[in-house]
């Protein structure tokens, strides 16, 4: 199938589908690239077609080109084609039918491995290796290769979904995908094209008053904010015929327990085992 080329809407329209009428911010420099990251949604329903030969090795070259601490690159990304792999990392994800329905699917990993290997090879120690700020540079390096990914499938007409439940079970990812000791994924990214009815709207964020400071960090009229966005979201909400509850309620929901953080409340541990000792 050929690539599409995505219709940009103008910045206003862009804007207020982003963050709703009343919460539009003061309109600035605009292009086609702003355009086209201000209409990212989430996909969760694909089409069969496979996207052209050479769209994975484009999209990992636009990943490469992302920024990397110190040019560690401390990152590896995993393409699994298998169904039965495919079905089991899905499983994980708690049901997640869209994994095993994209045409590409992709396990971004925090890949400190290479550097022991690099280490081993010329008979060196990395004292700073086994540390926790090691780990969140290649948790850092892996987010920011992988969305630089997103913005360049969603340029060539391609849809995406992060899947953050790869998390519930980070061994069984490890052992299903036969990563060695020092790498983990830590998020899966399904790519395809999208069912003509799951395109969906773009889901507004939080005014820019509530995450825009200026100096010093500031709470202001948070309260106020957040009653507006729960507003806004709750009637997002309804004409997507999800779960008809705001925002509020959706971020105690998620938090409120343990229980809701499935699984992920062993990571820690889990991540350990994996050869990260997060000193």
């Amino acid at each position: 199938m050929d690539s599409i080329t995505p219709t940009m809407p103008g910045q206003a329209e862009a804007l207020a589908l982003r963050y709703g009428p009343d919460a539009v911010p003061p309109a600035g420099p605009w292009s086609d690239a702003i355009a086209l990251l201000l209409g990212h949604r989430s996909v969760r329903a694909y089409r069969p077609d496979a996207p052209p030969a050479g769209t994975l090795e484009t999209l990992v070259a636009a990943a490469q080109s992302a920024a990397t601490s110190s040019n560690l690159q401390t990152w590896s990304v995993v393409a699994v084609s298998d169904p039965a792999v495919r079905a089991q990392l899905a499983t994980i994800a708690g049901g997640q039918k869209h994994i095993e329905q994209c045409p590409l699917f992709l396990v971004w990993l925090a890949d400190l491995s290479r550097l022991g290997r690099i280490a081993d090879a010329e008979g060196r120690t990395l004292e700073g290796l086994p540390y926790l700020e090691t780990f969140l540079v290649a948790s850092i390096d892996a987010a920011l290769a992988a969305q630089n990914a997103v913005v360049a499938a969603e340029s060539l007409g391609l849809s995406t979904v992060y899947i953050g439940a790869l998390r519930n079970d980070v061994e069984a990812v490890a052992r299903l995908l036969r990563l060695p000791p020092g790498a983990a994924g830590v998020f899966g990214l399904c790519v395809g094209y999208a069912e003509p009815a799951a395109t969906g709207e773009v889901k507004p964020r939080l005014p820019q008053s509530a995450v825009l400071h200026r100096e010093t960090y500031g709470i202001g009229d948070e309260r106020a904010q957040r009653a507006a966005y729960d507003g806004l979201m709750g009637a997002f909400s309804r004409r997507n015929e999800m779960q008809a509850d705001t925002w509020t309620e959706r971020v105690l929901a998620r938090i409120a327990s343990i229980r809701s953080l499935r699984g992920r409340d062993r990571l820690k541990p889990a991540l350990r085992a994996l050869g990260f000792p997060l000193r």
